[in-house]
């Protein structure tokens, strides 16, 4: 076994995440896992949080393939026209150049693990952005507690 290409795992909570709007008017937030500067390859990893109602600006990348796994809530994806529904536990693979955007059409927030490869600048455009707090209902989400009762 070839030991001296052996490296120390990073190991991050969610309450190491950053999290940022990347446009102070965002229906959605942003919240690093990894990017090229912990992991130190070509990647941005995060976790996207829609607010009810919220949604991404249609986008698209020239060369990054992008991947959404919806951790909680509902919603719908758009990707060059063609429409559909999400829900925990579905997957959305977003292939380069492919116009594409994320809507909440549910009543609670809409969770989605994000993963983009390469990064394609898209963690220094997230840092770019206003730093936000994750609530309560956040940290629940991520740590995969029972979401707190909302008076």
């Amino acid at each position: 076994m070839d030991t001296t290409r052996c490296m120390i795992p990073v190991a991050k909570s969610p309450q190491d995440y950053q999290a940022f709007k990347i446009s102070p008017g965002d229906t959605n937030k942003l919240a690093i896992v990894f990017d090229t500067a912990t992991a130190n390859i070509s990647l941005t990893i995060c976790v996207e949080i829609f607010d009810v109602g919220g949604k991404t600006p249609p986008n698209r990348h020239q060369m990054a393939v992008e991947m959404f796994f919806i951790l909680s809530g509902e919603g719908c994806a758009i990707c060059d026209g063609k429409t559909v529904s999400i829900q925990a536990g579905d997957s959305l693979l977003v292939p380069p150049t492919g116009t594409h955007m994320i809507e909440n059409t549910g009543s609670t927030r809409l969770y989605a693990l994000c993963i983009m490869v390469p990064n394609e600048d898209f963690a220094e455009l997230i840092r770019s952005g206003t730093p936000v707090e994750l609530d309560e209902e956040d940290l629940a989400v991520l740590r995969r507690l029972p979401a707190p009762v909302l008076c």
